[in-house]
């Protein structure tokens, strides 16, 4: 039940996020240039260029973490052959709760925030 508007608040919620979204309607959200959540980019087809699905976020997490949710929550989580392997899951916005999400996102930001920022914010 998030938006991609509540999607932009928590992400930039974080300490020192930044990004937004394109004129495509593509959205990032980084720290220290290291992404924390991006749009889903699909092939419609094999061999096809990758086109934004609405909705559908990438959000970076723990390879165990992943594995976990998509087997826990199918319809909240998921992943296809261009992430596998890859440490980010694929959330559809329209199943999950902002709470649930915020958890996310704060994790993703502990995983990529460069260690300067994270003693500046230690409560993150």
């Amino acid at each position: 039940m998030v938006d991609d508007e509540q999607l932009k608040a928590l992400a930039l919620a974080l300490p020192e996020v930044t990004g937004g979204v394109g004129e495509s309607g593509q959205f990032g959200y980084e720290v220290g240039g290291k992404g924390i959540a991006w749009g889903y980019l699909a092939r419609p087809t094999p061999k096809a260029r990758r086109v934004l699905v609405p909705g559908v976020a990438a959000i970076r997490c723990p390879m165990e973490t992943k594995a976990m949710l998509i087997e826990a929550a199918p319809e909240r989580f998921f992943t296809d052959d261009h992430y596998r392997g890859y440490p980010a899951v694929l959330v559809r916005l329209s199943e999950i709760e902002a709470d649930e999400l915020a958890g996310l996102l704060k994790q993703a930001w502990k995983i990529v925030a460069p260690k300067a920022v994270q003693k500046r914010y230690p409560g993150v």
